[in-house]
């Protein structure tokens, strides 16, 4: 059994979200997925996620091409990560290309195109301006 593991903050859910996670899956027979606690959302974005970590876990672990998720406290630990749920592949998307070739000695790394022209921060600044 191939397993594939992902990181993301999954704020404000969208297309762009579903199609990396549904190719991820796709590249594998399981999908795990490390979802961004709140803390570490402020810690990387310096901002607070606009949904709690709860609610991005309940949305992330419905679909059906997610078979396990868990909560990712640090970005320094994806190493750690990636050896407890033995991962045969890192998926991220390409924004991510090459920060993460380092764990090459831990699993296959792989970048997937990211959706075009839709984006979290994108939206969330559409959002604000509108009246």
């Amino acid at each position: 059994m191939k397993r594939i593991i992902t990181f993301g903050t999954f704020d404000v859910f969208h297309v762009g979200h579903v199609n990396l996670l549904e190719r991820a899956r796709a590249l594998g027979d399981y999908l795990i997925v490390g979802i961004s606690s709140d803390q570490l959302n402020i810690s990387k974005k310096g901002r607070a996620p606009i949904y709690p970590y709860t609610s991005r876990a309940k949305i992330i672990h419905s679909l059906r091409f997610v078979d396990e998720i868990f909560e990712e406290e640090s970005l320094e630990k994806k190493a750690q990560y990636l050896q407890l749920y033995k991962a045969d592949m890192l998926v991220m998307g390409d924004d991510w290309k090459g920060r993460f070739d380092h764990l090459s000695e831990y699993c296959d790394v792989h970048y997937l195109p990211r959706t075009p022209s839709i984006s979290t921060t994108e939206l969330i600044e559409v959002i604000k301006e509108v009246p």
